[in-house]
């Protein structure tokens, strides 16, 4: 019997304040999945190519009042994807950092999901805990001004989420 190949998900982030670790954290949890290979990647080292083997793919920008502009400009030039079909089906799932708690956040998480709706892909939140009175959204792990302990576990519990369903979607 041929082993499966190992479910991939990709984590596309602009760099910024914060972000990086909040991306590292992610991709620990989805490496807590068996079979889950991880790659991270910038827009400045991704490629179309990457997106297409992925079968989940986590998107994570600093928030500027929506997506930072050089992530923006990068899934702007994948229009055809979205004409092919190439995401249709593929779990999405969305991350995001900020210098305030009223600055935006939740916006900036709205504009990643949309972007994958606009791809009809499958969008993965987080399910309510007490955590997240303190920290976090349901739309997306989060940072603010600084990564708490509470943020590294919604990184976390989200990456493993995102492995898990897109585990279960592909079989």
């Amino acid at each position: 019997m041929t082993p499966t190949a190992p479910c991939r998900v990709l984590i596309l982030y602009d760099l910024g304040d914060l972000i990086e670790a909040l991306a590292e954290h992610i991709a620990t949890g989805a490496q807590s999945v068996a079979n889950t290979e991880v790659v991270l990647r910038n827009p400045r080292q991704a490629t179309r190519d990457d997106m297409i083997a992925a079968d989940a793919l986590i998107i994570g920008t600093p928030n500027w009042t929506g997506i930072k502009g050089t992530l923006k400009r990068w899934l702007d030039t994948t229009g055809d994807l979205w004409e092919e079909g190439s995401l249709a089906g593929k779990v999405g799932a969305a991350f995001t950092t900020s210098a305030g708690r009223h600055s935006g956040t939740e916006f900036t998480l709205l504009n990643v999901l949309h972007w994958f709706l606009g791809n009809s892909m499958l969008i993965v939140g987080l399910p309510w805990t007490p955590q997240m009175e303190q920290s976090g959204s349901y739309y997306g792990a989060t940072a603010i001004t600084t990564l708490t302990a509470a943020d590294q576990q919604q990184a976390y519990a989200l990456g493993r989420r995102v492995a898990e369903i897109a585990l279960r979607m592909r079989d």
